[in-house]
């Protein structure tokens, strides 16, 4: 059952993905009314958090039971001895699954108000506290310590420092505020650090900060899911094309046992930076992090010394990743989508150019699989279809594991072309909230099933090269 509102989009961005969901190949199949049905339920789902926190375990500092048992201490401690088991994915064996309580519909709500942006909302859906830089608004009298409500403002209307608003605002939970109004929009620059503690939140999920962190890495369950299907091996020379923050490229290098090399590239300095951290905290050492441009990344030329950075020469790499840059539709939770169908299109080009490189770069009998985290057509399965038409000595390969859907029609795929996609799509599972009491009734094999469905609008495709260009 919905608890917050549908995603918003501009209206010509939900007429252009209400044409992607309602596409001839797909309603034929399915039946008019089934397809609207489907489409409604993935708008619903996503303004609403997956129903389990995804953790990937650093298997190489720790094993998954050590870490399991730490991470059991800690939800107690934090959830005040409330009974929320931390369960093992049976096919992905360095997750943690931590279920999420919520919505809880029964919290009273404070007079006393705290507006934070959207992107800091989100993050306290999925367990985050309140930092500072988040909050636009509190109420004129708020001093530290009170109780206070917490609301998001979704469409970016609030004025920053303003005493109340009446705007659009989801509430998201009560907290207890760590500083005053006037600290917190001091004129001496904008402070750092924690701003409202959460103790009441809609949604109860456990939060990060400062938890285990060269142990754990916080992800959603599909981003865990494309390096097991890359399957890199100890001793290759693996690139994370598109790489930040370097989830996948962390996880890449402890797959291999921190054995090999494994090339991390993107474009933002800052980025690449946060990269090389969390490689450090990880304690691993085969990643080598570049910032440069994956389109620019083929060298045109023969040098007489090897180049340990970009860029490479052809047939460089046993397997790649490209993790495109993508609209991002399928991120959860999500209230308001603000790009417009500009920017929404824009996408496929450029995967397309990265995608180009990727190809020429990759060795005979290497891998690439490719990802995105959207639910659009023309960044997923429409970018299959022109791959292997523009590229006919790439194959598709099976995925393993396979946890998600098949992939969409609406592309011209054939049904076993489709079964070999790997979709992740927010709509499989009836939107349900969680308490305790269905917590304790539920099998751990039905929780599991959820949690693979109930999570982020993801797709994958894997493929295979089979000669020179």
């Amino acid at each position: 059952m919905s608890f917050f509102p549908k995603i918003s989009f501009q209206h010509e961005v939900e007429e252009y993905l209400a044409k992607v969901f309602r596409n001839n190949e797909l309603t034929t199949a399915l039946g008019t009314q089934e397809a609207e049905r489907k489409y409604q339920s993935v708008l619903s789902h996503l303004s609403h958090p997956p129903g389990f926190t995804t953790v990937r375990v650093n298997t190489h500092l720790a094993s998954v039971k050590h870490v399991k048992k730490l991470l059991f201490e800690e939800i107690q401690k934090q959830f005040k001895g409330l009974c929320v088991p931390v369960l093992e994915h049976p096919k992905l064996q360095d997750v943690l699954l931590i279920p999420v309580i919520g919505p809880r519909r029964d919290l009273k709500k404070h007079a006393s108000e705290v507006i934070v942006g959207a992107h800091c909302g989100y993050a306290v859906l999925r367990g985050a506290h309140v930092y500072v830089p988040g909050i636009i608004s509190a109420s004129a009298t708020m001093k530290a310590g009170d109780l206070v409500s917490v609301y998001s403002d979704i469409e970016g209307k609030c004025k920053r420092g303003a005493k109340e608003f009446e705007g659009v605002k989801v509430f998201l939970g009560n907290g207890i505020s760590k500083l005053s109004r006037s600290e917190i929009f001091s004129s001496s620059g904008p402070l750092n650090g924690m701003g409202i503690r959460m103790i009441e939140p809609v949604y109860l999920s456990p939060s990060f900060d400062n938890v285990l962190p060269s142990h754990l890495f916080l992800q959603n369950l599909p981003s865990v899911v494309v390096s097991h299907i890359l399957n890199p091996q100890p001793g290759e020379r693996i690139l994370d094309m598109c790489a930040a923050p370097g989830g996948k490229t962390t996880h890449l290098a402890t797959l291999m046992h921190d054995k090999g090399e494994v090339i991390a590239m993107d474009k933002i300095s800052n980025k690449v930076k946060k990269i090389k951290q969390n490689a450090e905290l990880l304690q691993l050492n085969c990643i080598k992090a570049f910032c440069y441009d994956g389109t620019k990344a083929l060298s045109v030329e023969k040098t007489e010394d090897e180049q340990e950075g970009p860029p490479f020469f052809p047939e460089s790499f046993d397997r790649i990743l490209l993790d495109a840059p993508c609209s991002g539709m399928g991120q959860r939770p999500n209230m308001s989508y603000s790009s417009t169908l500009k920017e929404v299109t824009s996408y496929q080009p450029l995967q397309r150019k990265l995608f180009t490189v990727a190809v020429k770069l990759l060795k005979p009998g290497g891998v690439l699989v490719y990802s995105t985290c959207t639910i659009t057509l023309s960044e997923n399965e429409e970018q299959v279809a022109w791959a292997l038409k523009t590229f006919p000595y790439l194959q598709l390969q099976p995925q393993e594991p396979h946890i998600g859907g098949e992939g969409m029609r609406g592309a011209g795929l054939s049904l076993d072309q489709l079964k070999l996609l790997q979709r992740f799509d927010p709509s499989a599972v009836t939107l349900q909230g969680m308490d305790v009491n269905s917590l304790q009734d539920s099998r751990e094999d039905d929780l599991i099933s959820l949690a693979n469905k109930d999570c982020i609008g993801f797709f994958i495709a894997k493929f295979s090269k089979s000669k020179s260009q």
